[in-house]
C-alpha cells in the first residue's frame, strides 16, 4: 500500500465501516487501522471478512469483524451496540456497503426495488441514528458517507441503485443539519469508477478502461486507495470545518 498521511487526531478512535469485507470497504478499514484506530467493520460475507480480520491483525489494534445483514436493522443495531461496549464509543461511521448490481427497468419488481434501496439506502440512515448517540456523548463525531457518480452521469441500466445513491447527498446534508448541533460532521465523497475485484471480474475491459481514461482528466484508472484517502480526511480534525459536502473523486469526469 501507498505511504499515506498521518492524522494524529484519529489515533485510538472507534472506527465502524459497513461493507468493509472487500472492495473500497477492505481498504478504507485498512486505512484506518493504520492510523492506529480501533475498527470494526461489518458485512454479510462471512468468509471474507474473517480472511480480512485475520490478514490484518499485524496493526497496533486487531481489526473486529461482525457478521451482520445490513438490511437487517435489529441485527445492525445489536452490532453496532456490541461493538462499543468491546472497543469503545464510536467516534467515526463510514456508510459504505452497496451493490450496483445491473437491471432493466422491465425487469425490476416491487420486491427488487425496495431491495435495493434496503441494500444501498436505508441502513446508512439507520447505522447513523444508532452510531451517533455515542458520538454526541464525546462531544464530537464524523459520518462519512460513501456515493456514487453513477447518477450525476445519467448511467442507466441500474434505476434502483442510482436513485439510491442519489438520495444519499439528500441524507447527507440533512443529517449535517441535525447533528452539527452536537459537534457531529457528515460528509459524503463520491467515487468514480474504482477499479475493484469486482469490477475487474463483471466489467473492465481494455475497451471500457481506454473509454474511461478518455472520459478523465487524470490518465490512469482509479483505485480504492483514491477513496480511503479523502475518507480518513473527513473523518479527521483536519476537516473539522467541514460538513454537508459531497466531494467527488472520479478523475475529472464529472464537471
Amino acid at each position: 500500500m501507498n505511504e499515506i498521511a498521518t492524522y494524529p487526531s484519529l489515533k485510538d478512535k472507534t472506527v465502524i465501516v459497513t461493507g468493509g469485507a472487500s472492495g473500497i470497504g477492505a481498504t478504507i478499514v485498512e486505512h484506518f487501522l493504520q492510523q492506529d484506530c480501533k475498527v470494526a467493520f461489518l458485512d454479510k460475507e462471512n468468509e471474507l471478512g474473517n480472511k480480512l480480520s485475520e490478514k490484518l491483525n499485524h496493526y497496533k489494534y486487531k481489526p473486529v469483524f461482525k457478521y451482520c445483514d445490513l438490511k437487517n436493522i435489529k441485527l445492525l443495531r445489536k452490532s453496532i451496540e456490541e461493538i462499543s461496549e468491546e472497543i469503545g464509543s464510536i467516534s467515526i461511521l463510514v456508510n459504505n456497503a452497496a451493490n450496483d448490481e445491473r437491471h432493466h427497468i422491465d425487469d425490476v419488481t416491487e420486491e427488487f426495488w425496495d431491495e435495493r434501496m434496503h441494500i444501498n439506502l436505508r441502513h446508512y440512515f439507520f447505522a447513523s441514528q444508532i452510531a451517533y448517540k455515542d458520538m454526541k456523548k464525546l462531544g464530537s463525531g464524523a459520518i462519512v458517507n460513501i456515493g456514487s457518480f453513477s447518477w450525476i452521469l445519467n448511467q442507466g441500466n441500474m434505476p434502483g441503485y442510482t436513485t439510491a445513491k442519489s438520495a444519499i447527498m439528500g441524507l447527507t446534508r440533512s443529517l449535517a443539519r441535525d447533528l452539527g448541533v452536537y459537534n457531529i460532521r457528515v460528509n459524503c465523497v463520491v467515487p468514480g469508477w474504482i477499479i475493484t475485484e469486482r469490477q475487474k471480474k463483471l466489467w473492465l475491459t481494455p475497451e471500457a478502461e481506454k473509454i474511461q481514461i478518455e472520459r478523465q482528466c487524470i490518465k490512469r484508472m482509479l483505485m480504492p486507495e483514491d477513496i480511503a484517502k479523502p475518507v480518513l480526511f473527513f473523518a479527521s480534525e483536519q476537516s473539522s470545518g467541514c460538513t454537508a459536502q459531497n466531494y467527488i473523486v472520479d478523475g475529472g469526469v464529472v464537471n
